[in-house]
């Protein structure tokens, strides 16, 4: 028997309602289905007292999913998305997006669209694309003392954020640099349109194999975003005293200490998202975040001279 797996936002009543009524069309239609909560995901913020003890970041992935599921529809906003992307890129699983939640930019489908979203489930009308994924580790010495996986950013600065920060960066083989600002954002592709973009950082094709580095409220006008390839690890030294506070996807953390670095590198294993048309990235930037609209008016465009 086939089997799917099933990724809802628990704490959504529409989330839930509509996970029974696709659980149903999958089990008429021959499924077996695997549901659970997309809390599995949500790693959480560290005390700053506790000792660190990394799981490693395959312990997010349910304990009944495994290779074998065809995909995993996955049912809430875009957090739920970035929970779902940890329980399922370690095993290779594709997720369908579907959006019961705010802004949706990584919805595949909507709640309008959910029956024909389906059918082309059912028919198999569908491709897969990938993305970027990061593993972002916090060392001690030769100590792995924390470590989970990432779609969006890493960002790391002070708590809270009211003064400046010293980092020293090291990307790959390149010379390190040193960077005085609030913070420091190193974000994927798909991350290019969330935090750091917000701190000025250019917005960046999925398709790209590429990382940026973003510096917020930076000392120097010389300190700009900087994107180069995501082959290269990256390797940041917090050269302040006080202890910082480390922020992976807005919903993990920890403290960062000077005796820490914090070594982020490219997933061998992305997230695959299920994509019923092309996805056609300009599109999506210009229905969420109104890039490219016209700003003048112009003929036949509808606006009153």
């Amino acid at each position: 028997m086939p089997r799917v797996g099933l990724i809802v936002n628990d704490g959504k009543d529409l989330a839930l309602a509509t996970a029974d009524a696709i659980e149903a069309r999958f089990r008429s239609a021959g499924y077996g289905v695997v549901r659970v909560s997309s809390s599995g995901g949500m790693v959480g913020f560290a005390n700053p007292d506790q000792h660190l003890r990394t799981r490693g970041y395959a312990a997010c992935v349910p304990a009944d999913f495994d290779r074998d599921l065809s995909l995993a529809v996955v049912l809430g906003g875009d957090g739920t998305v970035l929970s779902a992307a940890r329980q399922t890129a370690p095993i290779g699983v594709p997720i369908l997006t579907v959006n019961t939640g705010h802004l949706g930019f990584l919805a595949e489908a909507y709640l309008h669209q959910l029956e024909a979203a389906l059918d082309q489930v059912l028919t198999g009308e569908w491709t897969v694309e990938e993305r970027t994924m990061l593993i972002v580790s916090v060392m001690r010495g030769d100590q792995r003392r924390w470590e989970v996986l990432c779609l969006n950013e890493m960002a790391l600065h002070r708590e809270p954020l009211t003064s400046m920060c010293h980092f020293e960066i090291a990307i790959g083989r390149h010379a390190p640099v040193d960077i005085a600002a609030d913070g420091v954002i190193l974000a994927t592709p798909t991350g290019s349109t969330a935090y750091a973009l917000s701190a000025g950082g250019p917005v960046i094709t999925p398709d790209c194999p590429v990382l940026q580095l973003t510096p917020i409220a930076p000392h120097s006008l010389a300190s700009r975003a900087l994107v180069f390839s995501d082959r290269e690890p990256v390797t940041v030294f917090p050269a302040t005293p006080e202890r910082l506070m480390m922020v992976v996807d807005g919903s993990a953390g920890c403290y960062i200490w000077p005796e820490d670095r914090v070594l982020v590198r490219r997933s061998e294993q992305p997230v695959r998202f299920v994509r019923l048309a092309d996805h056609e990235f300009f599109q999506v930037l210009r229905n969420k975040l109104g890039w490219g609209l016209p700003h003048v008016a112009k003929p036949g465009n509808g606006t009153a001279p």
